[in-house]
């Protein structure tokens, strides 16, 4: 196993995260704990979670996954795992947070009162990697990093990351930090996959620059890049978020869906699972691997809803893909153009 270290910080992680935000709605405890555990007997060493897990969000499960997530830390040596947690942002166009009644925000009090209470579901006294969970639009970025280096100091957080976040937003913060002598920002968790390369921007850049890593989530772009959608039955009849999320009332979990799985996108998946099988590979081994073999990547989060669908992600943990495969990835990229890069 080679591991890798995130940003400037002395944590060393697995190539593969292991994502808990099915945790709670998508899987029950008893599966839960048996994905976990493989991934730890496989070498994976880091998991991320969030106070507001699981996804889709629910006032009557919020906390469940972190509950879950330090009952299964018990069994285990907490020095052999690098716990991430997050912070709930604002309430945003997408949906209002379901704790503290919606009044979420990223500012002192709330980042006080969040890490208090994943430390107490997480039962541990300290978290390796504490994200903002999306940036926050009115409070100044200046009254989050001095609340978030407070936290450092005190000796409940390790080091702190951001999510969800731009290139501005991500550089104003490192300049505030260095600034003002306040724990800096080590990480971003975006949004990265065959089918969603935007972070091949500027983003990019600033992370190679001031060694920031990017830790990618829905490397499978929401399931799409398995396959399951480009099946013979209508995407809507298929069983995933996005299947969901096509018949919800939520109007914006509908746009979500269609950003992700529409005809162009179905069309380039349809590609990439040629590629795939003529490589002999996986197609969730291949969108896993081309995530992580970034030099500005530092491990790439999966997830789960049972044990059995983690073989072929795992897959992926040392796998290097040649570069006749990349180019074929990229070619397709070129060919079939969409709005989200």
């Amino acid at each position: 196993m080679q591991y890798r270290y995130i940003g400037r910080t002395g944590l060393r992680v697995s190539p593969i995260c292991m994502g808990t935000m099915t945790f709670g709605t998508q899987c029950d405890k008893k599966e839960a704990f048996k994905i976990m555990d493989k991934a730890y007997d496989r070498g994976v060493n880091f998991y991320d979670t969030a106070e507001l897990y699981p996804v889709p969000p629910e006032s009557k499960a919020a906390g469940i996954t972190e509950e879950w997530v330090g009952e299964w830390m018990k069994s285990k040596p907490r020095d052999s795992v690098i716990l991430a947690t997050k912070v709930a942002g604002a309430a945003s166009g997408w949906f209002v947070p379901p704790i503290r009644h919606g009044l979420t925000a990223i500012d002192r009090f709330h980042i006080e009162r969040a890490i208090e209470g994943s430390l107490k579901r997480l039962k541990t006294d300290y978290i390796d990697l504490y994200q903002m969970h999306w940036p926050d639009s009115v409070v100044p970025i200046e009254e989050s990093l001095e609340a978030f280096d407070r936290l450092v100091r005190s000796g409940k957080v390790r080091y702190i990351g951001t999510s969800n976040d731009t290139a501005y937003g991500t550089a104003k913060a490192l300049m505030i930090s260095n600034y003002e002598k306040l724990a800096r920002f080590e990480s971003i968790q975006n949004n990265f996959s065959l089918l969603n390369r935007r972070f091949l921007d500027e983003l990019s850049t600033l992370c190679r620059e001031e060694q920031i890593s990017l830790l990618p989530y829905s490397p499978l772009a929401g399931g799409v890049l398995s396959g399951k959608y480009n099946q013979a039955m209508k995407p809507e009849e298929a069983k995933g978020r996005f299947a969901t999320y096509l018949k919800s009332p939520n109007t914006r979990q509908r746009l979500m869906a269609q950003r992700f799985m529409n005809t162009k996108t179905l069309a380039s998946t349809q590609k990439y699972l040629k590629i795939a099988a003529d490589a002999g590979l996986h197609p969730v081994t291949l969108a896993t691997a081309w995530s992580k073999q970034f030099d500005f990547v530092a491990s790439t989060i999966i997830g789960a809803t049972s044990a059995e669908q983690l073989d072929a992600s795992l897959a992926a943990m040392d796998l290097t893909l040649s570069k006749e495969i990349l180019a074929a990835c990229d070619k397709v990229h070129e060919e079939i153009l969409y709005p989200m890069g």
